[in-house]
């Protein structure tokens, strides 16, 4: 029998989830009509979701009238015109007959734990005169006998195609091959079989090719989005694969077609919100779980890479392609602790600051732009200095308060330097020194505030232990609390990613903090902060 090898394109569904389906109608209709015109076999138009309101500008869609008012006035050549449904987000009344429908087909995605429900609702779909796709979600988390089941309901149910989804980029050729090969003997020879690539390990391109080159006793069709565009590390460059599949099995695709619509349109949208292969997805994929546990930790800014990686080691099995956050952040916080018997270090610095003036430098855009302010502090008050996660360039510190190791590792050689080498370091347990161990080591989870949004703050950690210390007033500057609109740190570098969204809410916390230990400690701000009762 010649079975078919085909080539699917679904830039308006999974890059959507870079814009958040935003194209916009122009751009959209751009799009179409260039990947018609390339002659790509299957053309996914976006997402059936019942939930999203109908905006013609946005390529998610509540049923499949709304797709008739964005797509039926295009000509659709020769490509069958397809959308997706997440099972469980559109419900079957939403569907019109595939007779009265501008769509050709349905692909309907879900994880393993609904098989059989999705399964039955593909039947729906099937009935109503769709060719219908089902679509494995995570398929290297299925086990071989889990394959074998799922794969009896699509037997059952018996659509135009099944496809593996590499949801989070984890596959390698030997893996992939394996799963084919499950798939493979148990499918009906009549049903297609389709593999949607992610690029976490810069594998999607070579895993579609590597399906292709198996040479199956069946028809195949390859998953692929303009310039790779989707989110997280994205997906396989459709005009690579349309390259490729030209060369390597006779298509007929029209390449320049698919460089002009990336020329046109994709590059704007990714110069604007790149996608692609990163680290970030990599250390996901490595560890085998959900990018949202990376980026977690990651945004804290206060990890090495390898503290990273030890933490997400730590996820149950079970948890690890989930999202949940409160687990993520427990383990955090218990790593984070180390603990150690402080007693001594804090009865050391009581008696190193007793009857000192002290004024404490934090990294805000205020230490460059009111120096003269702090310089004449200093030099009317000559109080003892102590900078927080950062060596100042304009201000010499005699005490370095370290919580972050992240930010230790980067100003590890300037600790050496001479011109430091008087800086007396005290750092929090959940920081490692290179050789030895710190002059004082304050005891982690003695510190934080684990009720609080942000339970290791730096500032408030500094400020408890100078009240365990016993110090009765301080000065602060530097600390400029947060703001939406302009740079909140001195080195943009230092800028946490979450900052602008969280900015009113840091600022209130840390006004509430201030309240709540006035009978303990008087603090005075040098620099303006938002922190300043308003």
């Amino acid at each position: 029998m010649n079975h078919k090898i085909q080539l699917l394109d679904c830039t308006l569904r999974d890059g959507g989830y870079v814009n958040d389906w935003n194209f916009g109608k122009d751009t959209t209709a751009y799009l179409f009509e260039r990947l018609v015109s390339s002659k790509v076999d299957i053309i996914e138009v976006g997402f059936l979701d019942e939930r999203r309101a109908y905006d013609p500008n946005r390529t998610i869609m509540p049923n499949s009238e709304a797709v008739e008012k964005n797509f039926a006035k295009f000509d659709h050549g020769d490509a069958m015109v397809v959308g997706m449904i997440d099972f469980g987000t559109c419900g079957i009344e939403n569907l019109k007959p595939c007779a009265e429908s501008c769509l050709d087909g349905i692909r309907v995605i879900f994880k393993k734990e609904k098989m059989y429900p999705a399964m039955a609702f593909c039947k729906q779909v099937k009935a109503l005169g769709y060719k219908v796709f089902s679509q494995l979600v995570s398929v290297t988390s299925y086990t071989d006998d889990e394959l074998r089941e799922v794969i009896g309901l699509v037997n059952d149910c018996h659509p135009y195609a099944v496809s593996m989804v590499d949801t989070y980029g984890l596959c390698d050729a030997p893996t992939l091959a394996h799963i084919v090969s499950v798939i493979d003997k148990e499918l009906a020879p009549d049903i297609a079989l389709g593999y949607h690539a992610h690029n976490n390990f810069q594998l999607a391109y070579s895993n579609a090719i590597s399906v292709l080159n198996l040479h199956l006793d069946r028809d195949v069709l390859v998953d692929g989005t303009l310039y790779g565009m989707g989110k997280s590390a994205g997906n396989a460059p459709l005009e690579l694969l349309a390259m490729y599949m030209n060369a390597q099995f006779g298509k007929q695709y029209d390449v320049n077609q698919i460089q002009e619509a990336i020329s046109t349109s994709i590059l704007d949208l990714y110069h604007k919100k790149p996608w692609g292969y990163t680290l970030f997805y990599y250390i996901a994929a490595s560890n085998r779980c959900h990018p949202d546990y990376v980026s977690y930790l990651m945004n804290k800014r206060t990890l090495s890479v390898t503290a990273v990686n030890e933490i997400l080691q730590q996820i149950p099995e079970e948890k690890k392609l989930g999202k949940d956050m409160k687990m993520i952040e427990a383990l955090y916080l218990e790593y984070e602790k180390n603990e150690c018997d402080d007693t001594q270090a804090i009865q050391t610095l009581q008696a190193e600051l007793d009857g000192k003036k002290l004024l404490v430098m934090g990294p805000g855009a205020s230490v460059n732009e009111q120096a003269d302010k702090i310089g004449a502090y200093i030099k009317e008050e000559k109080p003892l200095v102590i900078s927080i996660n950062y060596i100042p360039e304009k201000f010499h510190p005699q005490y370095l308060f370290l919580t972050n190791a992240r930010r230790y590792l980067q100003m590890s050689s300037s600790l050496t330097a001479a011109e430091n080498a008087d800086i007396r370091v005290a750092a929090t347990s959940n920081v490692t020194r290179t050789d030895g161990n710190f002059p004082l080591v304050l005891n982690y989870s003695n510190l934080i505030d684990e009720t609080q949004e942000f339970p290791d703050n730096s500032m408030m950690m500094l400020i408890r232990l100078l009240i365990k210390a016993g110090v009765k007033n301080v000065a602060l500057a530097g600390f400029d609390g947060y703001t939406p609109d302009d740079v909140n740190y001195f080195d943009t570098n230092m800028e946490y990613s979450f900052i602008k969204e969280k900015a009113d809410s840091l600022n209130e916390s840390g006004r509430k903090f201030f309240h709540a230990v006035t009978d303990k400690i008087k603090i005075g701000f040098v620099t303006n902060s938002y922190y300043q009762e308003q």
